[in-house]
């Protein structure tokens, strides 16, 4: 079943169905290129398995249609193809301009359909080449083979070995070679010394002449955190009186290992006097080591800058690629963190000793998660936590969204009456427990179109609950559910994805505010005086 020499007819129609899926809105509104590169990928994986399926007709011998009705109906596939392909480019401008307006973002007259297109082919292209190449390998070995041993012994070992090859050309060169090219690059950002961000000269600032961390030493986005802050007199525009906010960071190049860094973020905070303010925020960074400053800034206002913050960055790489090559070092260094500063903590005098919190953003909210077990909290738990974008594979996030309460959705789930657990959203949430919220709270916040959230490898076969009715105020309602393809439509999302501030993986300042008041509950703050505090944080909110 073939169409001109080297396509499969199965393989194609199924691929161009891929293909005509992908141009389908999902979670984040996808520009030309990207959109190119989703529809490219899926058209391959639709072909590779409909070769699949071609070929296990033929292996199970099932009936097939004569020559002459075979030569037709390639043609008339052929045909529906082209039909299929350019009747969904059309329709791809008005599907994610239903995402765009949902996100009050300018409607966009076209996607570029000619962009996508080009770039789908060649991207499939690629991936056909290499499928062939991989063929004739698998041949030639299978050739070899079968001169020493039995034919379908001969099968599995070429299979084994073309797989070995291709697996050990993939890895050692591409792969490696394309992480070592990026860590190098975000090594040298992280190493970069900003002309307008020079070393503090207060004694008592962390990066200043008497602190126990160099200024060189804090990365790029440490200095970032500690120099772009704002002061009391900041602050007091909103609140009337405030103190300057202390914050401690340790970068990466500070010391050797986890251990020696919490060692030294903890004896830079007692230098600073950080356990006499009246709150604590541990603070596990992203995988570069950024802290949203939305989230700080907020919190710090709301408090009146009586706070004390703190994070030790254990990458400068993004949080994606952190979390494949360094995962098990993040846990390592927000566990280190946690537990050199709650032991210390937990040894004050209860009436005096500060009220503490943990925070962390996207992989930042993943080894937060990991950084402590109830187990060794429960005689003296701190708190609580606000977790924002926490990724899928979040286990106490995952535990709380399967076991939630009957009738509530999964993209904003109720546990136990919310007794505990809390969600919010940028619309709404945290106050839609039964329970009254206890001493010890954790606050969840997720956008309902946020794919760092919400992708599950599991979608390439079964349909997400966050899909089902009634959906998130922000994911469009022409979103379907399709077998693979959405799976790899919400992969690009967490990669490619770009969406304005308060949708997706962006978190607004509001929607901290919102957060933080719910879960501390500081005096003081009516509905004016909030608003007033969301316009003073859009000044204070670099990226």
């Amino acid at each position: 079943m073939r169409i001109p020499h080297f396509l499969s007819t199965g393989g194609l129609l199924l691929g161009t169905t891929f293909f005509a899926l992908s141009l389908t809105p999902s979670l984040i509104p996808r520009e030309g290129i990207t959109q190119g590169v989703i529809s490219g990928a899926a058209l391959a994986a639709g072909y590779g398995v409909g070769v699949f399926l071609t070929w296990l007709w033929r292996f199970l011998e099932l009936p097939s249609l004569s020559k002459r009705t075979r030569s037709l109906l390639h043609w008339v596939i052929g045909g529906l193809c082209v039909l299929l392909a350019l009747g969904f480019l059309w329709r791809a401008a008005h599907w994610q301009n239903t995402v765009r307006e949902l996100m009050g973002l300018e409607v966009a007259p076209t996607v570029r359909p000619f962009v996508i297109a080009i770039v789908a082919v060649l991207l499939f292209a690629l991936f056909l080449a290499i499928a062939k190449l991989f063929k004739r390998l698998f041949g030639f070995l299978s050739t070899k083979f079968q001169r020493r041993v039995p034919r379908r012994i001969a099968t599995i070992l070429a299979l084994c070995g073309a797989f070995a090859l291709f697996w050990a050309v993939f890895n050692n060169l591409v792969l490696t070679t394309a992480l070592h090219q990026v860590d190098r690059i975000y090594q040298r950002l992280d190493a970069r010394v900003a002309p307008e961000m020079d070393a503090p000269t207060g004694k008592l600032d962390p990066g200043g002449p008497d602190s126990l961390v160099r200024w060189q030493d804090m990365g790029h986005q440490g200095r970032r955190y500690l120099a772009l802050r704002p002061k009391a007199k900041d602050i007091a525009e909103v609140t009337g009186t405030a103190k300057d906010p202390i914050r401690v960071y340790v970068g990466l190049n500070a010391a050797d290992s986890p251990e020696q860094r919490a060692k030294l973020a903890l004896e830079e905070l007692k230098r600073v006097g950080g356990f006499e303010r009246s709150y604590l925020l541990l603070i596990t960074p992203t995988g570069t080591g950024w802290v949203d400053p939305g989230a700080i800034n907020s919190l710090e206002y709301l408090l009146g800058g009586d706070v004390a913050s703190v994070a030790a960055q254990y990458s400068y790489l993004p949080s994606p690629i952190a979390l494949m090559t360094q995962d098990a070092y993040g846990r390592e260094t927000a566990r280190a963190a946690f537990e050199a500063v709650y032991r210390y903590w937990s040894g004050l005098p209860e009436a005096s000793r500060p009220r503490l919190y943990l925070f962390g953003l996207s992989l930042g909210a993943l080894n937060s998660d990991r950084s402590f077990d109830f187990y060794d909290i429960i005689d003296d738990p701190f708190h609580g936590a606000l977790w924002t974008g926490p990724p899928f594979r979040s286990d106490t996030w995952r535990m709380v969204t399967a076991e939630r309460d009957e009738g509530s959705p999964a993209w904003l789930p109720q546990f136990r009456e919310g007794a505990v657990v809390r969600f919010g959203n940028h619309y709404e949430g945290y106050d839609l427990g039964k329970a009254e919220w206890g001493k010890f709270r954790i606050a969840y916040l997720q956008h309902g179109s946020d794919p760092i959230v919400f992708f599950d490898p599991a979608a390439a076969y079964r349909e997400p609950d966050w899909m089902k009715q009634p959906r998130a105020r922000d994911v469009s309602p022409d979103l379907n559910w399709y077998p693979i393809v959405t799976m790899m439509q919400l992969a690009m999302d967490m990669h490619a994805g770009i969406a304005p501030m308060g949708f997706g993986h962006s978190y607004a300042p509001a929607d901290y505010v919102r957060a933080w008041h719910a879960l501390i509950a500081p005096p003081g703050w009516d509905k004016d005086k909030l608003e007033k505090l969301n316009k003073q944080l859009l000044k204070w909110n670099p990226r």
